[in-house]
């Protein structure tokens, strides 16, 4: 697998996710990463790996303390990639609002010419004597 694809693999998970939102905060040792879930070490260490391999996360080695931290730059290329599809949907987007701009300009909104149309109005004296409801 390429190293991109090894890194969206990676984030797929919603743990994985978890943990990266964790650690954007700064490093903390895996047990601390562990907390929140309600999973077992072993299976917080295999996501750990995980996004190890995708070069997404580093584990240091301080005596006894193994801080876990964030690595930016892995991150860096999947934002490169994305950057291509975030223009392709925000011209879309643009086009969109200028083409919605031109209707409105050319045409109000119905909702404005339904309010500008006075209300039919019912004759006081059907107003006055309402039918009477059997019960």
């Amino acid at each position: 697998m390429d190293a991109l694809s090894s890194k969206f693999a990676a984030l797929a998970d919603p743990t994985r996710r978890a943990i990266l939102a964790r650690l954007v905060r700064g490093e903390t040792s895996v047990t601390e990463l562990a907390e929140p879930f309600a999973m077992s070490m072993p299976a917080i260490s295999k996501h750990l790996k995980v996004l190890e391999h995708a070069g997404l996360v580093t584990r240091g080695r301080a005596a006894q303390w193994r801080p876990c931290r964030i690595e930016p730059a892995a991150l860096k290329d999947v934002d490169d990639w994305l950057e291509d599809y975030r223009r392709f949907w925000e011209a879309g987007l643009d086009r969109l609002e200028m083409y919605l701009g031109t209707l409105q300009a050319q045409d109000p909104p119905s909702s404005l010419r339904k309010a500008a149309k006075p209300k039919a109005t019912t004759p006081k004296a059907a107003r006055a004597h309402p039918k009477s409801s059997k019960r």
